[in-house]
């Protein structure tokens, strides 16, 4: 078995770490089959500031067809170079990951033209954007040629239902995994040293970037109303992250006179947010629409509450209402108030409802996923 992937790019950690986890359970399972992964590029023009860290090193058989910004690769350069790899390498099963990307769409019907399996993973959900009757059309006949499936959770698996998949077909719906180990361990490290500081405040997080479609504006007003509504009230907000949005909150900030409430750190890599999950208490994720979230994967590996807009596609997964958290419409600041005043009354509640996020968040193994995805892999090639 020969299994190529086609990645967009090389800087995103989670799925680096997931390759690795299938790159391990294929040298137990089936040592003499070859796994590649073609990135096509570095990044994205907007996380340009992204950089190779050595501090997590991820093992896994990778090319990178283009060493710049994923933007900046034309549509024919991706095309040209995609089937070159293909062609190079001869899989038996190929793994786009993008049916979005027409050079992938096309590689598809080739591969599928000579014989090889084809698996396609999908992040959509219906509400990540405005849909319109012919790109449904389109995107149901493209789905249409891939053999098996591999879904983020329960939204993504439903959209590929609706648009045509057999739910059979769809091997994994539970794709979108962290790094578990390290999220935990170093979160556990930093949790031990607040362990003897002595807590005079709650405190409400936020990871992500800074910019207009995370609603954190509302985020900050619905903050403001629940200081007004208890000026006594123990509880802070963190917003870790950097972007585009962020003058314009550290103004808000100012008017509404929260600059002792909130705390803007900055930017850090991602390995480092655990030690900010230990000093919080309850995730927030406000955004107007999000294909997932993975940040509310992160906080609950760390035990933690959260509140999660109902954009979120990580919601029918793993946001359960006062059992967990508190999902609500982003558009509705007066729900999102409520959630957070849960918390502020009712602090007790905390390690419970912690505890449940960690219950829920068992099902996102990374390791479990990497299993079950190598035995797609492994079933069509048997088919073939």
């Amino acid at each position: 078995m020969r299994v190529l992937v086609v990645h967009n790019q090389l800087w995103a950690h989670y799925k680096s770490w997931l390759f690795s986890e299938i790159h391990r359970v294929l040298l137990e399972t089936d040592p003499q089959s070859e796994f590649l992964v073609a990135q096509i590029a570095l990044n994205e023009a907007s996380r340009s500031n992204m950089q190779p860290d050595d501090t997590v090193k991820y093992h896994y058989p990778y090319q990178v067809l283009f060493n710049r910004s994923l933007d900046s690769v034309t549509f024919q350069e991706r095309r040209k170079a995609l089937f070159r790899i293909f062609k190079e390498y001869k899989p038996t099963v190929l793994n786009i990951t993008g049916y979005f990307d027409m050079a992938q769409v096309l590689l598809m019907f080739y591969a599928r033209l000579k014989g090889v399996k084809v698996v396609i993973s999908s992040e959509s959900s219906p509400a990540d954007h405005e849909r319109s009757g012919w790109r449904e059309s389109v995107k149901s006949f493209i789905v249409g040629r891939g053999n098996a499936f591999f879904c983020f959770g329960k939204s993504s698996a439903e959209y590929l239902e609706n648009l045509g998949v057999n739910p059979a077909d769809i091997a994994v719906r539970n794709a979108a995994v962290v790094d578990e180990d390290l999220i935990r361990s170093r979160y556990e490290e930093a949790k031990s040293g607040e362990a003897n500081v002595e807590k005079l405040s709650r405190s409400f997080i936020y990871v992500g970037r800074l910019a207009p479609e995370k609603n954190l504006e509302m985020l900050l007003r619905a903050y403001d109303q629940m200081l007004k509504a208890n000026p006594n009230s123990l509880w802070k907000l963190t917003l870790v992250g950097d972007g585009p949005a962020r003058s314009a909150l550290e103004k808000l900030v100012d008017l509404l006179e929260l600059k002792n409430k909130v705390s803007f750190p900055g930017g850090f890599p991602w390995y480092q947010i655990p030690d900010f999950l230990a000093k919080s208490d309850v995730l927030i994720l406000p955004s107007k629409s999000e294909p997932w979230g993975l940040v509310v994967n992160e906080a609950m590996i760390c035990s933690m509450p959260v509140i999660v807009s109902e954009k979120c596609g990580c919601v029918p997964d793993l946001v359960k209402n006062e059992v967990n958290g508190f999902t609500f419409d982003p558009a509705k600041q007066s729900e999102l108030v409520s959630a957070m005043q849960f918390f502020e009354k009712k602090p007790g509640k905390i390690a419970g409802m912690g505890q449940a996020s960690l219950e829920l968040i068992a099902p996102f193994s990374s390791r479990d996923v990497a299993a079950e995805m190598v035995k797609c892999y492994q079933k069509l090639d048997g088919a073939s």
